[in-house]
């Protein structure tokens, strides 16, 4: 799975306006459908209090927090996967990320456009659902016709056909229904089979609901409903108003930001949430490493062993990796000191089946 977070919808939902804020980078925004052409990609830090907290007791001359990508795709349509609307340009974007977060317009505005004339939340997921299952189901079949023409060339040709056939006529099947790839609920070997094929809706999907200032304070209908839907196919949702988050982003300080938020009644930015979220489904996880000149926050994949988390800071590393010296940062805050750890038996030495695991700081031993 790739490493990167694409940001998919209508056109007019507030795709733009989120990432602009997500990344500090502005992208192009405007009151009409088919405004972002080629996708924006900003790479974003990843918020991590534990880095903050390990700053105050090791402080370091430079903190370096985790970063995740994103990517602003531009708005797709009724038809795009048969080439409506740029269509065919969006999906070959979509296909090269790793998880989907799927805006969705929970306010009402009469001053910007909505593709469908007016809100229908149930619609709008329909419609984009609708088209990434057709784009795979074209991938699918054209699939299908390869490996029944491969079955005639061999025994060894029809024994692999064999195998992934009635796994494609599934796919086949659920995606002629509309309906995702991911929920057939593949297997592991299952997967490996089709992996090639880089289908979209087997790509996890979070559902971002775009809400207005008001619904911060207050239940939101629109949210309700896509809330519902996100349960049935067992995503994740949360909610951001991306006109707020807009203003946030415009904040010289964080204590600013901090007294903003107070003010329209939160605790946290929504972009945090969604962030740590991303990162999260991504299935990526943070080790950090700490010196006088630098406290870094790493990124891996979750179920990595050492040396393959020590490659990631040098390939020297894993090349030569001996042992991972290890503990808790948990165990840092509890004892304020690495020397104090050390001394409480918290400290340890791991070797090449080690799977490192979130929170963990690591100094690498290593011989070249």
């Amino acid at each position: 799975m790739s490493l990167n977070c694409g940001i998919v919808g209508l056109p007019n939902v507030g795709k733009s306006t989120i990432f602009s804020a997500l990344s500090s980078a502005p992208a192009e925004i405007a009151n009409y459908p088919f405004c972002t052409i080629n996708p924006n990609i900003g790479m974003v830090n990843v918020p991590d209090e534990r880095l903050e907290r390990i700053a105050q007791l090791i402080p370091s001359k430079k903190t370096v927090p985790a970063t995740v990508e994103f990517v602003d795709i531009a708005g797709l349509v009724e038809g795009a996967s048969h080439g409506e609307g740029l269509g065919n340009r969006f999906l070959a974007s979509i296909r090269e990320v790793g998880v989907l977060i799927h805006v969705v317009r929970c306010f009402e505005d009469p001053d910007i456009i909505h593709v469908g004339q007016h809100i229908n939340v149930a619609r709008d997921i329909e419609v984009i659902n609708t088209e990434l299952a057709l784009a795979d189901l074209e991938t699918v079949e054209k699939r299908l016709a390869k490996v029944e023409k491969m079955k005639r060339l061999s025994k060894e040709a029809a024994k692999e056909s064999n195998a992934k056939l009635p796994l494609l006529q599934r796919l086949e099947e659920a995606l002629g229904n509309g309906k995702a790839a991911r929920s057939l609920n593949l297997e592991k070997e299952e997967l490996a089979l089709i992996y090639d094929l880089h289908l979209i809706t087997l790509k996890p999907m979070l559902y971002l609901c775009n809400i207005d200032e008001e619904s911060i304070t207050k239940e939101n209908p629109y949210v309700q409903k896509v809330s519902a839907i996100a349960q049935q196919e067992g995503a994740a949702v949360l909610s951001i108003c991306g006109k707020i988050e807009a203003e946030i982003a415009t904040l010289d300080s964080p204590q600013e930001q901090v007294e903003f938020l107070a003010a329209v009644g939160l605790e946290e930015s929504g972009l945090k949430s969604l962030i740590k979220a991303a990162y999260r489904t991504l299935g990526l996880r943070t080790f950090f490493t700490l010196g006088e000149d630098e406290n870094r926050a790493w990124t891996f994949r979750k179920g990595m062993k050492a040396p393959e988390v020590a490659g990631i800071i040098h390939s020297d590393f894993q090349r030569g990796f001996i042992k991972a010296e290890v503990y808790r940062c948990e165990d840092l805050f509890t004892y304020k000191s690495e020397q104090k750890v050390r001394e409480a038996g918290k400290m340890r030495l791991e070797g090449k089946e080690y799977l490192v695991k979130d929170g963990d700081v690591i100094y690498f031993k290593f011989n070249v």
